[in-house]
């Protein structure tokens, strides 16, 4: 079983336990490294996301989590983010988290515009067949402009808008591996992210064509659970351990304070 798990979220944002309660389950999971990464989300014009942590609450989330990691026994806690990217505020962001001493940051794209990604598939059912194209179109960009921004180390769920099930009906596969050269010219890693195989779309994040890819590109690779609750802290790892194997890879890598370290599959 893989031993660590940088993707997780606790009641700071859209989890429902507590940091304690996660890294409890990791222990009990067999776990050597449990990285706590809630949600951080700077919009555009200010408006409060629902789902991410407060931004005036970064100060005290980062103090309990290293508070976490001072006290943990028999495990590792790490300290993270999964931040989501917007391009009229990446560098507002990039100075509000300059001041802290993070582990390791996943970058997102939840947005395309106003358009949420992955929160409601009536939202998708709404769109006609060019606006779903469109959205996929703006999701590769977006997330392209994030890995080229150069502030994260893991890119997160990197083909989330199948998660209903909505595909393009276009070919964008060359817009998806510019983003992977983008990601491999940034020196980041990828997560599977093994949420996906309990969404509609019965996949990890990314496809295995996908990985494949990122694999040709020696772009690092991360298994992360994306725990909302304690129970999923080790979700589907034996799985995941399985599709980076058919994708090629020997090695995945863990995070200390922003430096990236090998560890075989």
């Amino acid at each position: 079983m893989t031993s660590r798990n940088y993707h997780n979220h606790t009641i700071w944002s859209d989890g429902h336990a507590t940091a304690q309660e996660m890294i409890e389950s990791a222990r009990g999971a067999g776990l050597i490294e449990l990285g706590i990464s809630d949600h951080y989300a700077l919009a555009p014009g200010n408006p409060r996301i629902p789902w991410a942590l407060p931004p005036e609450s970064l100060g005290a989330y980062v103090l309990q989590i290293e508070e976490c990691a001072a006290s943990a026994k028999d495990i590792v806690v790490r300290l993270g983010l999964e931040v989501d990217y917007f391009p009229e505020t990446i560098e507002l962001t990039k100075s509000r988290l300059a001041g802290h001493s993070f582990d390791f940051l996943i970058g997102s794209v939840h947005f395309v515009d106003d358009f949420p990604v992955d929160l409601d598939v009536k939202l998708w059912e709404k769109l006609s067949q060019n606006s779903r194209d469109r959205v996929w179109s703006g999701y590769w960009q977006r997330l392209r402009a994030a890995a080229q921004s150069g502030l994260f180390d893991i890119m997160g769920h990197f083909d989330l808008p199948k998660k209903f099930k909505f595909r393009p009906s276009i070919d964008l596969t060359d817009e998806a591996l510019a983003v992977l050269d983008a990601v491999a010219a940034s020196n980041m890693a990828i997560e599977i992210n093994t949420s996906g195989w309990d969404k509609p779309a019965a996949e990890a994040y990314p496809s295995l064509f996908y990985l494949r890819e990122a694999n040709r590109r020696k772009i690092p690779v991360v298994i992360n659970s994306d725990g909302h609750s304690a129970g999923e802290v080790a979700r589907h790892f034996d799985r995941a351990r399985q599709l980076a194997l058919d994708a090629g890879y020997k090695e995945l890598v863990g995070f200390e304070r922003r430096q990236r370290f090998s560890y075989p599959l």
